[in-house]
């Protein structure tokens, strides 16, 4: 009878670190299905809430920043459009980070009285905003439907530009998760950031409106700091034909953002990683 001894020590190499990850994958399904049935299997709508939040929130900016601020007077395409893009995008980026953020937490029964590589929990968190990113997408459909809009071959990228949207969450999501372990006013704190970002984000406007106000260009270099700005003029680019050509000046800062936070809270978390059942 063969038999297998696993030695646990926080001790590892970073390939020993993946080793043991994928060691563990089984467990990473199991906790990103759990997360999508508990989040929708009480619901009355299930999913349908996935097609009414982003719909309802598109209308509502559309109607605020369009109508009442003006801002889609002067576009080639409608301007439903613009928005539902930048809905999507910012719909996904905040639910990945505040799922991230929160994810130790929520599982402490699991910190505390089984052994894995605790990376995983945060890792599962991909899943559950990726079922409201296509049925966002779905009705995006429905809107290019409606408006007689088609867009061309460039939406073959919106998958790696999701892949990035969730990149650029899972950074600053992990270092949040590690200290709302100690301190949990981190998790009130996310919170209010995810609730000012839908304004300081061009999620119902182009980037290009910020050059438009008094010191448009200062306002302007601070966006493109913004990850979030990174991914909707990418996302906008993929989806809206040539009505947005690709943004360097945001994609540049992105993927920057993306390489520091990521290497860096990996780093952070392994380092903290031995302490979360004290704090727990």
């Amino acid at each position: 009878m063969n038999s297998r001894v696993r030695v646990i020590t926080n001790k590892k190499t970073i390939s020993e670190y993946i080793a043991e990850i994928w060691d563990y994958n089984e467990l990473f399904w199991i906790l990103a299905k759990r997360d999508i049935i508990v989040k929708y299997k009480q619901a009355v709508l299930g999913v349908g809430w996935a097609a009414i939040r982003p719909l309802i929130t598109t209308l509502v900016m559309a109607l605020a920043f369009g109508r009442l601020g003006r801002l889609g007077v002067n576009t080639s395409i409608p301007y439903m459009l613009i928005v539902s893009v930048g809905v999507t995008v910012w719909l996904y980026f905040s639910q990945s980070l505040t799922t991230i953020s929160t994810s130790l937490v929520l599982n402490s029964n699991l910190v505390t009285k089984v052994y894995f590589p605790r990376l995983i929990i945060p890792l599962s968190s991909i899943f559950i905003g990726l079922v409201d990113v296509v049925v966002s997408l779905a009705v995006f459909a429905g809107l290019c439907i409606f408006y007689q809009f088609l867009p061309d071959w460039k939406i073959i990228f919106i998958p790696l530009i999701l892949i990035l949207t969730f990149l650029a969450s899972f950074g600053v999501g992990l270092i949040a998760a590690v200290l709302n372990v100690k301190y949990r006013d981190i998790g009130q704190l996310i919170s209010f950031v995810v609730q000012f970002g839908t304004f300081l984000s061009p999620v119902a406007y182009l980037t290009d409106a910020y050059k438009d106000a008094s010191n448009g260009d200062l306002l302007y270099n601070l966006a493109l700091l913004n990850p979030v700005t990174g991914c909707i003029d990418a996302m906008r680019w993929a989806m809206l034909g040539d009505f947005a050509p690709f943004n360097w000046y945001s994609f540049i800062p992105l993927v920057v953002f993306i390489l520091v936070t990521f290497f860096y809270s990996i780093w952070f978390f392994r380092k903290h990683e031995d302490t979360f059942v004290d704090h727990i």
